[in-house]
């Protein structure tokens, strides 16, 4: 469900330019200099920030960036981040923009984790290319993610999380996670954002893998 408009979102990221970006390409190849971390995390679709900010926090070692399309949605995130935690925000940085221009933003092999949380089902099938899972986007992260890299997909869609199975086996990809009830065990290492809670609180099970390309694609 898209977040309704705030007005004060726009104004409120133009005066944050070093912290929510809208066109990073001045930091492209630079990320984990500036974020101060070996490791580094790209979440795509962060909605509101949940998953971004919590794990930022539970890895602060590692460098945590989020791409977030919705303005609103991601300046919630963002000043949630800034507001509330400050200063620990050195390790995360936020960009307002569509994904598709990842490759503008990201140097060949400078990802090491690709995180795709409850990314937008688009249900119907003329809409499919759009899915953050999709062939397209496959081939976009397979540049950009390091050697041993590798893609971590939850999502409460049966549908998306079964189509996205075969996205990634028929576009040289490995998996090296696959659940169908993921919360059914305790996972520490992963934060459970106020969405996916819903879920969880309404028995609905959150489908998720791991992927890794294959090294002789």
């Amino acid at each position: 469900m898209r977040m309704r408009k705030k007005k004060w979102a726009q104004p409120w990221v133009d005066n944050h330019p070093d912290f929510v970006y809208q066109n990073p390409t001045i930091n492209k190849g630079k990320w984990k200099e500036l974020l101060h971390g070996e490791t580094l995390h790209l979440e795509i679709g962060t909605g509101k920030g949940g998953y971004l900010n919590g794990m930022s926090k539970l890895y602060p070692n590692d460098a945590w960036v989020g791409i977030e399309k919705d303005i609103s949605a991601g300046a919630v995130g963002a000043r949630h981040a800034i507001e509330e935690e400050n200063p620990q925000v050195e390790n995360k940085r936020f960009i307002i923009a569509n994904a598709e221009m990842l490759q503008e933003w990201f140097a060949p092999g400078e990802v090491d984790v690709i995180h795709l949380n409850f990314s937008d089902p688009w249900p119907k099938k003329g809409n499919h290319k759009r899915r953050l899972s999709s062939a397209g986007f496959l081939a976009m992260y397979r540049i950009i993610l390091s050697e041993g890299g590798y893609i971590r997909m939850k999502t409460d869609n049966k549908d998306l999380f079964e189509d996205s199975v075969l996205y990634f086996l028929e576009n040289g990809f490995t998996l090296t996670e696959f659940s169908v009830d993921y919360r059914r065990n305790p996972h520490d290492e992963d934060v459970i954002t106020e969405y996916e809670k819903r879920f969880m609180d309404l028995g609905q099970p959150i489908y998720q893998l791991c992927a890794k390309p294959c090294s002789n694609q």
